[in-house]
């Protein structure tokens, strides 16, 4: 297929006007942030997603009579994209911050406090005396020399891993850098992009001329606080509220909509997607927009978009390594003094655990301990590290929900240093995710680039998701609403125009909607098999 000469919101003939629908593929938290921001600029938005829910990996799930995340726990404060979007949606004021305790890294000899400051393990000082048992007395010299290097050592790596190894050395790299993306890309350092995954990190290293002031200097730039935040009740307050802020301003939900091709709308000059064939008899729903927001992963939206632009074929992703979380309810007044801070990021050397992380969850989140109650504890581990074969499944995450919650017990009691015995065990619960972390591998950057200017010959459409702007909710979401805001400028949709004082005008009241709301699908998943 040729795209249409013709963009959106053309006829074919005399002037062309703004586009009055979009349509977004995709239901994860990128998809639901583009669908508000359409609808926001006075578009009839419609939202399809193939799964029976919407939220994507931030969604909850019950475990002991508990509401917990079962994706997303918490989010990056380094920008202002999450806290705006939730004063937006009025959960400003459940923001909570988590404990001060700070987290551990488990090395091969043992639980060690992590650095209190700088960015993914890297410290803003190396020759701190917490850190000196860490790194060893070579280690510390060998960092130490970040201050004394030229500010353009490292500055031309691409990788994470290079830019560290070049200006603090090996030691610093595997003992506190490696263990932190293990647990949060689920990659070593030298897989990542260093733009992607730090951005800012080699400006600030020219500008303040070592890494180390250069990652105190990111750090100082995040707002007042914690490197994360969290919401009281669970980020997956996030995905309901958006589904019902999309509701109320008579946005289209439907879910169970499997999408395999998109079309041109040749009358329309739009977008219309193809369905699967529906299941269990229902009727086929056609869904179109003059604009296109595809919000699905990447192997996806390649295979959409590349049918109108073979170009777009190269593009497509490596796989990122498949995830399990393990999240075990435990009683034990041991834990009540937290031992292990708000919990530990094991070092792939480390033998004897096999998880990547384990999350103190009532050591960190202060709404969780009250709900839990006295002696009663949380503990989350994660499982699947990055595999030399990206198609290959990790062998902890392969293994059956019985066996893996046993695993995770006998680790917790490695990582936490008592032993938790079986019947301690409340209730646990296995969540599998298997392409939320997709790959930042280096030169990503470039790829996503590349991709997007080659999707911009085009016509009313872009792409968002993790898969390009990298892991974490800060991310996606400044990314989707910077795509959007651009898309909708470039179409020639107008800014809206003031709202008339509510006060006066009932009418424009959010709880008086001009248009009413469709049947809601179920709103947010409470789990992810």
């Amino acid at each position: 297929m040729s795209p249409d000469p013709a963009g959106p919101g053309s006829s074919g003939s005399g002037p062309s006007r703004p586009p009055r629908s979009a349509l977004v593929v995709g239901g994860g938290i990128a998809g639901l942030v583009a669908a508000r921001d359409l609808a926001a600029r006075g578009l009839k938005v419609t939202l399809v997603e193939a799964q029976d829910h919407l939220g994507g990996a931030v969604g909850a799930h019950r475990v002991a009579g508990l509401v917990l995340d079962s994706g997303a726990e918490s989010f990056a404060t380094r920008s202002r994209a999450v806290p705006d979007l939730l004063a937006e949606l009025g959960l400003a004021d459940r923001v909570v911050q988590p404990n001060r305790a700070g987290s551990w890294l488990y090395l091969p000899e043992g639980a060690v406090p992590a650095p209190n400051s700088g960015v993914l393990g890297i410290p803003a000082d190396p020759t701190a005396p917490r850190l000196r048992a860490t790194l060893g007395r070579a280690g510390v010299l060998r960092a130490a020399m970040d201050r004394r290097l030229p500010a353009f050592v490292g500055t031309t790596e691409r990788s994470l891993g290079g830019l560290v190894r070049a200006r603090m050395g090996e030691r610093v790299l595997e003992r506190l850098v490696a263990p932190v993306t293990a647990g949060v890309h689920s990659a070593h350092p030298d897989d990542l992009d260093v733009d992607t995954v730090a951005p800012g990190l080699r400006r600030a290293l020219r500008e303040h001329g070592s890494l180390g002031a250069a990652a105190a200097a990111l750090r100082r730039a995040a707002p007042a606080g914690s490197n994360v935040a969290g919401l009281r009740g669970g980020m997956n307050a996030l995905s309901e509220t958006l589904v019902r802020d999309l509701e109320r301003t008579g946005v289209k939900l439907v879910t169970g909509y499997d999408v395999i091709a998109l079309d041109r709308d040749p009358r329309r000059r739009g977008w219309m997607v193809i369905q699967r064939q529906p299941r269990n008899g229902d009727k086929t729903a056609v869904a179109r927009g003059e604009l296109l927001v595809v919000a699905t992963d990447g192997a996806t939206a390649v295979r959409l978009l590349s049918s109108h632009r073979q170009e777009l074929q190269r593009f497509v992703p490596e796989p990122g390594p498949q995830v399990a979380l393990a999240t075990l309810v435990v009683d034990d007044h041991r834990l009540d003094g937290a031992p292990r801070g708000t919990g530990l990021l094991v070092s792939e050397e480390a033998r004897g655990v096999r998880a990547k992380a384990l999350t103190h969850a009532t050591a960190k989140w202060e709404w969780i301990r009250e709900a839990a109650g006295h002696g009663r504890h949380v503990l989350r581990l994660s499982y699947g590290r990055a595999q030399s074969d990206a198609a290959a499944v990790p062998p902890e995450v392969s293994l059956p929900d019985d066996q893996l919650i046993r695993l995770a017990l006998s680790d917790a009691s490695t990582l936490m240093g008592l032993t938790l015995r079986p019947e301690q065990l409340v209730a646990a619960d296995i969540v599998r995710w298997r392409s939320a972390l997709p790959r930042a591998g280096v030169g990503h950057a470039r790829r996503v680039s590349e991709f997007r200017g080659a999707l911009g010959e085009l016509p009313g459409v872009v792409a968002v998701g993790a898969w390009l702007a990298g892991t974490g909710l800060a991310s996606v979401v400044g990314d989707t609403r910077a795509q959007v805001q651009g898309l909708l400028d470039r179409a020639g949709v107008p800014a809206p125009r003031p709202a008339p004082d509510s006060s006066t005008d009932s009418a424009a009241s959010p709880a008086a909607p001009t248009t009413a709301p469709p049947t809601p699908p179920t709103t947010a998943p409470r789990r992810k098999d």
